[in-house]
């Protein structure tokens, strides 16, 4: 196996979508791809998931994570934003799933305590340590692509990936015939 993992971090949104994609190695973060998928607000809802998760997928293959970490749905005043965040999570957990993908669910406190070190961070300040955690020269834009990668590196420093020295040879076959089908898919 490997001795890095990329993680795809999701931030769920139905006319926002951030999806960021980082390799970690050694506790360090490298940035692969970021985006934000779009819908428009006067689209069918129908066509809207659709849009979100076609452009998720699209990374999802693009890119060939090893985990997929997706913000977990929190109560909220407006249940019109928790159902479009809902359904669009259920949408990437059904493209997860059909990758065998393994995905986490992750609360925002648990993303902003891991990449601040503080669970009540506001959204710049997890942007600036993304910006630094990632090497970047800007912190990414919008905030829906920040919290992505945020998302992912929460998750990236979580996963444990077993070093090639220490897997059998049994373990190495295992992992590539995973590897080998994931990538035929």
């Amino acid at each position: 196996m490997p001795a890095s993992v990329r993680v795809l971090g999701v931030d769920p949104g139905l006319t926002r979508c951030g999806v960021g994609v980082i390799d970690v190695e050694r506790r360090t973060p490298t940035l692969v791809h970021v985006e934000v998928v779009r819908s428009e607000p006067d689209e069918a809802i129908e066509q809207r998931l659709l849009r979100i998760g076609r452009g998720v997928e699209a990374a999802i293959d693009e890119h060939r994570p090893d985990a997929i970490a997706l913000e977990r749905v929190f109560a909220q005043a407006n249940l019109r934003s928790v159902m479009g965040v809902a359904q669009i999570s259920g949408i990437v957990l059904r493209a997860a799933a059909e990758r065998g993908i393994p995905v986490a669910m992750l609360t925002p406190s648990e993303v902003k305590a891991a990449v601040t070190g503080y669970g009540a961070a506001d959204k710049q300040q997890v942007a600036e340590m993304v910006r630094r955690l990632l090497r970047l020269d800007a912190a990414p834009r919008p905030a829906d692509a920040a919290d992505a990668l945020a998302i992912a590196i929460a998750e990236g420093w979580r996963t444990r990936v077993p070093r090639a020295s220490t897997s059998t040879p049994a373990q190495q076959a295992w992992a590539a015939a995973e590897a080998a089908a994931r990538s035929r898919r």
